[in-house]
């Protein structure tokens, strides 16, 4: 099962580069418009072998176990079709099965049972920056700066593309749109299609009043970042607001995949961090940069114009940028008992790396300082517009060489 928002490229992963590359052939039953005929091979025996022999004749071909590969798309739309997933494990394991769905997340915790233990269930999200650079037939020069971290021939180039990275973000269509035309007009029409089918579903999977109140903290979501708080302020949603008025909107919109929600920690030098964090305090991020400037309303123009962005918006896509960059690790923020506040905290092993993020060369960082001062951790990261550089348990890392950020935690020990 992939999980995933919507566009991120779920089908076209599984039914070409999978399906494609492995399997003779793919049978992909699209469910988000179901026929009557295809509707009605859920709604009575879910039994794997009466499936099969109904999809052979529905779709008149052969469903080989060693060479067919079975894939129901959208399979949030008919509910019963992933509770036969325990019955293809159970009793027809042969079979090679995948589902994918847009809403998954959502629907796997708000409607019905799931087959625990007979599913294998993996997550997609938007392409990296190395993914980027690789789209962009750069994958030489990540090898290069992996194996040579001093190695800055390519220093020039990298924060060009990473100012590109920002702009066009990393949705699989914006990514092959860009590294084909170069046309902003046309990323912004591709930006807001997509953006638009998040707010479509918001009305098709909710009654109208979560329907307005997920629209309501959708749009907030520019607002968090311009406000030194540290946490979510239901305030910017609308004057008044109360969390229980949006809890279920927050929730909604975190399993849709849309937002990444962090918690806060108050403890920075105890293991494991899950167990210090702090439910009531959180932050919300979006799934993806480039979507993120286009609902900020972040002028192309601004980005692409050397540092003018880092300048004028104090580092407002950095965070999300970073952020972005260390997904799937669980990332979580720090506040002390002033006003000193660490933007992300990892768990590395049985290490913790407390990770600032500066949008460009003014580095300045008094919470980082406060927090090494307090815990003293072995290791901590700053990600700016400066060299890489290490300094007394200090390792700044580019924001361009973020695609190296493993290798740099390996050798920096």
């Amino acid at each position: 099962m992939l999980e995933g928002a919507r566009q991120v490229g779920k089908t076209y992963l599984l039914e070409t580069a999978f399906g494609g590359g492995y399997f003779d052939n793919v049978l992909k039953v699209n469910l988000q418009n179901p026929s009557k005929q295809v509707k009605e091979l859920f709604d009575g025996s879910i039994e794997p072998r009466r499936i099969i022999a109904n999809l052979e004749i529905l779709y008149n071909t052969k469903i080989n176990p060693n060479k067919t590969l079975l894939f129901f798309d959208e399979v949030q739309e008919v509910p019963r079709a992933i509770t036969a997933l325990k019955y293809f494990y159970e009793d027809a394991p042969e079979y090679h099965v995948v589902v994918a769905g847009s809403l998954l997340g959502v629907f796997l915790r708000e409607q019905s049972p799931f087959p625990v233990g007979k599913v294998t269930t993996l997550r997609l999200e938007p392409m990296d920056f190395e993914e980027f650079l690789w789209a962009n037939n750069r994958e030489k020069i990540t090898d290069s700066i992996k194996a040579d971290h001093d190695n800055r021939l390519f220093d020039e180039l990298l924060l060009d593309l990473f100012r590109e990275y920002l702009v066009v973000g990393g949705m699989p269509e914006a990514v092959k749109n860009w590294v084909t035309h170069h046309d902003l007009e046309q990323i912004k029409t591709i930006h807001d299609s997509i953006i638009g089918d998040y707010v479509r579903d918001f009305r098709k999977y909710t009654d109208e009043t979560l329907a307005t109140r997920i629209r309501q903290v959708f749009d907030a979501l520019p607002n968090q970042f311009a406000k030194s708080s540290d946490k979510f302020l239901y305030g910017t949603i609308k004057d008044g607001a109360r969390a229980r008025d949006y809890e279920l909107a927050i929730e909604w919109l975190v399993n849709a995949g849309i937002v990444r929600r962090i918690y806060n920690v108050s403890r920075g030098d105890k293991l494991p961090l899950k167990a210090y964090a702090d439910r009531a305090a959180f932050k919300l991020y979006f799934l993806d940069s480039g979507l993120f400037r286009q609902l900020a309303e972040i002028s192309p123009s601004v980005i692409l114009d050397k540092n003018a962005i880092f300048d004028e918006f104090n580092g407002l896509l950095a965070e999300q940028f970073v952020l972005q960059q260390l997904s799937p690790r669980t990332a979580y923020y720090w506040t002390g008992s002033t006003t000193a506040e660490v933007d992300f905290v990892i768990q590395d092993d049985m290490r913790i790396v407390p990770i600032e993020v500066k949008g460009g060369e003014n580095v300045k960082a008094k919470s980082l300082r406060t927090y090494r001062d307090n815990y003293h951790p072995k290791l901590a990261v700053r990600f700016s517009l400066l060299n890489l550089k290490y300094n007394d348990g200090l390792l700044n890392i580019p924001l361009f060489y973020s695609f190296a950020f493993d290798e740099l935690l390996k050798e920096y020990r």
